[in-house]
């Protein structure tokens, strides 16, 4: 009876959990900045998350395979990943400031697993296939979608029309499974940033400037100078993909922390290190990426994010949750290498 009451109870504090964590879809550049790395460390360590996709919007091979990898060495190998054609073998090179170093092609051959193992980027799904089929079968309302990127995957399914997933067009489904996008983009209340301009202007004014639900942007100049990863990169379990991705990208430099943040508000909401910048109001995107805000009282399901604490609080609490989640994944690792002991008693039984 006592078993069955025990059982019982787990049962239900299973269920309580899962109802607590949030349906999020990843759409990440994984290919220049490595702070993508660190958000998907996030996604896919967090209690509070439960990963349904990762897209990628950066049309290279090894974004693809590097993401696939990182969520397999986390436990999340049966995570499908999406990536925009026509895929490249393109590869980082810091022409900007040349003290950038490539990670995504390392990790993937180094880490290689998941559903894309080396090799295999061109089994991805294809990104609003992967869309429409995660939300289709998500309950209405349950999907969060962080876009930590360029936005043509998102413009690409507002575009799409009714298949074998669902009948309806791309728009209604978004309004239907979709409760909030968070896009880290832009700059506020005005600004020009890289997510915005870097690959087409002109789709991010499609998904910004037509997006009808709840959307919150977190701009550049949240995450600019929240530096992290440093902490992970000098405690960190040696083999882990994201620490060694930090170091081969900015040699053991803590970087910027624009994707995490944004992560781990689509996650965890406001909580104690975000507030809105805004009360009403819309954000407006140039053809050429430029962003405003524009203060109409009428509109008030947008917003965009500011810290509620400063950047050294934000980023010591991003070095606490990578140092965690890759300390987790590398126990886990560990013990499922590890055969378990047998005890004298437990031998005993065995030949009894």
């Amino acid at each position: 009876m006592k078993l069955l009451v025990a059982v019982y109870f787990l049962a239900i504090t299973a269920v309580a959990l899962g109802a607590r964590r949030k349906n999020l879809i990843i759409d990440t550049d994984l290919f220049s900045d490595v702070d993508d790395a660190g958000a998907l460390l996030l996604a896919a360590t967090s209690p509070g998350a439960n990963l349904l996709a990762v897209n990628v919007n950066y049309p290279s091979s090894f974004s693809a395979l590097a993401a696939s990898a990182i969520l397999a060495h986390y436990g999340r190998p049966e995570v499908p990943v999406g990536i925009r054609r026509p895929l490249t073998n393109a590869t980082f090179f810091d022409s900007w400031f040349y003290e950038l170093g490539e990670y995504a092609s390392k990790i993937a051959f180094r880490w290689s697993g998941g559903s894309l193992p080396w090799g295999r980027a061109e089994d991805a799904w294809d990104p609003v296939a992967l869309y429409r089929k995660v939300l289709a079968e998500a309950e209405d309302g349950s999907v969060t979608i962080a876009s930590i990127g360029f936005l043509d995957n998102l413009s690409a399914l507002l575009n799409s029309t009714a298949d074998s997933y669902s009948d309806l067009p791309g728009r209604e489904l978004v309004a239907r499974k979709v409760s909030e996008l968070v896009v880290m983009g832009g700059e506020y209340p005005s600004g020009r940033e890289f997510n915005f301009w870097g690959s087409n202007a002109s789709l991010t004014t499609h998904v910004v400037n037509t997006w009808e639900s709840r959307v919150v942007f977190a701009g550049i100049d949240v995450g600019e100078h929240v530096k992290s990863g440093g902490r992970l990169m000098a405690e960190g379990p040696d083999e882990d993909p994201v620490r060694k991705a930090y170091i081969y990208y900015s040699y053991y430099a803590p970087r910027p922390s624009w994707d995490p943040l944004a992560v781990l508000y689509a996650i965890h909401g406001l909580g104690d290190l975000f507030e809105f910048g805004n009360e009403y109001g819309y954000n407006h995107v140039e053809a050429d990426g430029f962003n405003r805000w524009i203060w109409d009282p009428k509109v008030r399901n947008q917003f965009f994010l500011r810290l509620a604490v400063d950047n050294e609080t934000a980023a010591a609490e991003l070095d606490r949750l990578f140092l965690e989640g890759a300390s987790s994944a590398a126990e886990r690792r560990l013990a499922e290498r590890t055969p378990p002991t047998t005890t004298p008693t437990m031998q005993a039984r065995e030949e009894l």
